[in-house]
């Protein structure tokens, strides 16, 4: 195999390993996060911002609907690969990996209740989950920046 395809199936393997009884034993969503004012373009998003282990490891978990401007926006001290997945999650998501100036490095489509992991292609500090399609549909693409507090601008 490649060292990038290893690499991520290391990544994927310590992510289940990490995530698997914390994120199982969860059996309904987390109340609603704070939220931060980002801006793509002359869109605008409301996310919600997921910063402790819990807030992150829960995410969007048994979560019903999503109103068509809201993420949320998982925030780490560090860039690092990341991987996310979509178990207990019924909506179907687009996750952005966003590096630490605000540009879109990957943009993965997620399929509802799916333990199938999507990593990053490259270390970042930000993820951030919409609706499916959401970036499509507005001509988003990886290299767009985003804005507001959390990018610096």
């Amino acid at each position: 195999m490649m060292p990038n395809v290893i690499h991520r199936l290391v990544l994927s393997l310590l992510l289940a390993l990490t995530l698997g009884g914390t994120a199982s034993a969860q059996t309904e969503a987390q109340p609603k996060l704070s939220t931060v004012d980002l801006r793509a373009g002359m869109y605008n998003i409301r996310a919600e911002v997921a910063r402790t282990a819990l807030q992150t490891q829960t995410g969007m978990m048994f979560r019903n609907e999503m109103a068509a401007h809201e993420g949320m926006l998982f925030v780490f001290d560090s860039p690092a690969p990341r991987c996310f997945w979509m178990r207990n999650t019924p909506l179907p998501l687009t996750i952005a990996y966003i590096a630490d100036d605000g540009a879109i490095v990957d943009l993965i489509d997620m399929q509802p209740f799916s333990d199938r992991t999507h990593c990053s292609s490259q270390p970042v500090r930000f993820a951030l989950e919409m609706n499916q399609g959401w970036f499509a549909k507005r001509g988003i693409k990886p290299g767009f920046k985003l804005k507001g507090p959390p990018f610096g601008s």
